[in-house]
């Protein structure tokens, strides 16, 4: 809905932000809350109506939470061991709420509910259905608290959170290239570097950089018939159709990259190397890269 302050002007440009806040977390819980029955497949809790003598399902909350207890243990969660939103002073994991909302994406399904006897009421059932459609909506829901409080994190339809990169050349077009490298070796690093580089878990920013030179170091020894140096010359020659100055260009951004990857601490074993301690530093290392690869594939053959 488009807000009288934002029809005019009015109000305050939202803050983008990767940390979710206790009144976000409140609102991204109560919606996954919202969505619990619709795991009532997993989560059946026989009942029985002794008053017309039937059997109904319920969603068995219970069980739910003992599940969750295993599977998400970092979870806030009051002293019953219920989940629930923080509090106060309250520490929390951010990244444990996305675990909640990636396992009701994953295991969401339709229901149809209601009284057994609009008459007489005797029961409220769940009829649980082999379908999904339900995952739109609740997709839908997060993603707009998402956006509405500026968090950089999307719901996406393969049902996991990526975070939003602003001002990256990254895009949907580059993904298809890299999905269509012949050299098996490249394009899985760029895969798993480009997965790594979306996951919200700022931990995985140096994993996504490692990666993402290892593709470049493998991308150099694209022409397997030659020597390093000469495959690497022949890459440059292609992505430069044979202009001199576009020559100079990119084999400068190839040396300046490598020399990159030998002075700062890309790999995590190395410990004579320039240490990164800002996670901007790692985008931009790894964006750099990767408009140099994703050039270089467009002319490889």
């Amino acid at each position: 809905m488009n807000l009288y302050t934002n029809r005019h002007g009015l109000r305050r440009p939202i803050t983008h932000t990767e940390k979710i806040s206790k009144e976000v977390y409140t609102l991204l819980l109560s919606t996954c809350q919202k969505y619990y029955k619709n795991l009532t497949h997993i989560f059946k809790l026989q009942q029985h109506c002794a008053f017309v003598d039937q059997h109904y399902i319920e969603f068995d909350r219970n069980q739910f939470e003992n599940r969750m207890a295993i599977k998400i243990p970092d979870i806030h969660r009051n002293e019953y061991g219920r989940m629930v939103a923080p509090q106060y002073n309250d520490d929390y994991d951010q990244y444990s709420l996305i675990d909640l909302i990636e396992y009701i994406s994953e295991n969401i399904k339709d229901i149809s509910e209601g009284w057994n006897n609009d008459r007489y009421k005797n029961y409220w059932y769940i009829q649980c259905l082999d379908t999904s459609n339900v995952f739109d909506d609740y997709r839908k829901e997060i993603n707009e608290i998402f956006v509405e409080s500026g968090v950089l994190f999307t719901l996406t339809k393969e049902k996991i959170i990526e975070r939003i990169v602003e001002n990256s050349p990254l895009s949907a077009e580059v993904e298809t290239q890299f999905q269509q490298i012949s050299e098996v070796g490249t394009k899985e690093l760029m895969i798993d570097a480009i997965a790594l580089y979306k996951t919200p878990n700022p931990a995985a920013r140096q994993d996504s950089v490692e990666k993402i030179w290892d593709a470049l170091e493998r991308l150099k020894t694209y022409y397997t018939d030659l020597n390093k140096k000469d495959s690497t010359t022949k890459v440059v020659n292609g992505m430069s159709n044979g202009q001199d100055e576009f020559i100079s260009i990119f084999d400068t951004e190839f040396r300046t990259l490598t020399n990159i990857g030998n002075s700062f601490r890309i790999r995590h074993h190395e410990t004579n190397k320039i240490d990164i301690t800002d996670n901007r530093h790692f985008d931009y290392f790894f964006n750099r890269c990767l408009s140099l690869i994703s050039l270089a594939i467009q002319y490889l053959h």
